[in-house]
């Protein structure tokens, strides 16, 4: 004798269920060296449903997504902290990559941080919009569906996050003015 869904049960069953293959999709391309995505899709499943009884879920693929990549690279530093090498020689083992510009790596790590920077500045639903445009790779589409706006109100909210976070960049002088640069005559 079966007894009636649950709640929850059912609220997984309708809204969930439905992202598991482009979920296992994304993960299979952003995460093509992971040997089993069932355990990471079982894993994303359980910190969902534990943030939905915590009342965080607002747009569950973009959540269920998110929980997912983050399971991967919880997966992938656990595996570099774990993982050991037998080192042989230490005297032939340099400290420095030669090949690898360290002032480069710095530079760009600090330009990835002010624009974490900036992003956190943004109203809500602007941060939201250009995260899952920039960081996931959302179409229009998929966002305005996501979040259960219009395609154009995406779009809106993309070029508004775009000119704060320029505004943010010039504010600070980390980039020029283009009204204020000098124009070159030919």
């Amino acid at each position: 004798m079966n007894s009636p869904p649950t709640a929850q049960s059912q609220w997984f069953h309708d809204e969930v269920r439905p992202h598991e293959p482009a979920l296992r999709a994304y993960l299979h391309g952003v995460f093509p060296s992971l040997p089993d995505i069932d355990d990471l899709v079982q894993e994303s499943y359980v910190r969902l449903l534990r943030a939905k009884e915590a009342g965080k879920v607002h747009y569950v693929k973009a959540f269920l997504f998110a929980i997912a990549r983050n399971a991967a690279l919880d997966l992938c530093r656990r595996r570099k902290v774990v993982s050991f090498e037998p080192i042989g020689d230490l005297a032939s083992q340099t400290v420095i990559d030669e090949n690898q510009n360290v002032a480069e790596t710095v530079n760009k790590q600090q330009e990835l941080a002010l624009l974490a920077d900036a992003v956190r500045t943004l109203p809500e639903r602007c941060r939201q919009v250009l995260t899952l445009r920039l960081l996931y790779g959302l179409s229009h589409k998929q966002i305005a569906a996501d979040l259960g706006i219009s395609d154009l109100t995406v779009k809106a909210q993309l070029a508004k996050g775009m000119r704060r976070c320029a505004e943010y960049f010039k504010v600070r002088g980390l980039v020029k003015d283009r009204a204020a640069a000098p124009k070159n005559k030919p």
